[in-house]
């Protein structure tokens, strides 16, 4: 006999679950390796600090350790948490399927495009105009807006799913 906080389709839940976990591991290792060689290399060091648009680069590392590291970490826990706490399954695991996929494609498209942008920028910078530079950077930022917006779906999934599996838990244990 199951608990009543596990999920029909308890294989895939879990399975989902650690997906998280897993891309926290390897989002975590990237933004950690991604930092060291920014600060470690000099050449790379100077070009984020002073070339025009070098700080999306920085960005990039800094959207990958907060919504790849510290975001997927929170959301693998906060699946694993709640359903034992009210001791009710997952509202939709298809949302949590949909929200995996989103959030990562989103999270890769932002890092992607802001990391171009930051280098094309900087390269650009040298030789260009600020209005030929602002010409390439421009649609690259608009392109990272996109992908930046799926991750907010992403996370307004979340949050619905949280929600629907939560709400209502009160009327549960008052009638027992």
């Amino acid at each position: 006999m199951s608990e009543p906080w596990e999920h029909e389709d308890e294989v895939n839940y879990r399975r989902y679950t650690l997906w998280f976990v897993y891309a926290c591991i390897i989002y975590s290792l990237i933004g950690f390796t991604w930092g060291v060689l920014m600060g470690g290399i000099a050449e790379f060091r100077y070009f984020v600090d002073h070339r025009l648009h070098g700080n999306l680069i920085v960005r990039a590392h800094t959207h990958i350790n907060l919504l790849g590291w510290v975001e997927m970490a929170i959301f693998a826990s906060i699946y694993y948490i709640v359903p034992r706490l009210i001791k009710r399954p997952i509202y939709s695991l298809r949302l949590v399927k949909v929200h995996f996929w989103i959030h990562n494609v989103g999270l890769v498209g932002m890092v992607l495009f802001f990391t171009i942008a930051g280098v094309a920028g900087g390269i650009m910078s040298q030789t260009s105009t600020l209005d030929e530079v602002e010409s390439v950077v421009k649609p690259l930022l608009a392109i990272m807006g996109f992908f930046g917006s799926l991750v907010l779906l992403a996370n307004i999934i979340w949050a619905y799913n949280l929600f629907r599996t939560c709400s209502g838990w009160e009327k549960r244990y008052a009638s027992a």
